[in-house]
């Protein structure tokens, strides 16, 4: 199945994640994956818990983003580099370094999402 981030849900979630509304972000991306076959279903799953784990940093729940995040990364190191029209290599190194500083203490506000590209 091919990921098509210009138009329908999967653009509309990628606004909405770059806008900083994680959950409903989370929201478009979730009418998608529930209907997605593998191997594109566990890599929405991956950027779904991406999303959430934002969600919850919002909400100071530094611990519920720690998990999120290694949830993320342990179905996204799964890809190649590219995958689903994502450039899933540096969204991983991205989220790696948002866990150390999570890991370092560094305060809430110091942490970004990690871009999700379209390549």
């Amino acid at each position: 199945m091919k990921l098509d981030w210009s138009e329908g849900a999967l653009a509309e979630g990628l606004r909405l994640y770059r806008a900083g509304e994680f959950f409903t972000a989370h929201e478009a991306w979730e009418t998608v994956w529930l209907a997605c076959p593998e191997p594109e279903k566990t890599f929405l799953q991956g950027l779904i818990q991406v999303t959430a784990a934002f969600h919850h940093l919002d909400r100071d729940n530094r611990l519920g983003t720690a998990l999120l995040l290694q949830a993320a990364l342990r179905r996204l190191d799964l890809y190649p580099s590219s995958f689903g029209g994502i450039a899933v290599a540096s969204l991983c190194e991205e989220i790696r370094e948002q866990l150390r500083m999570l890991e370092a203490g560094e305060p809430s506000s110091q942490l970004t999402s990690p871009q999700i590209q379209p390549t």
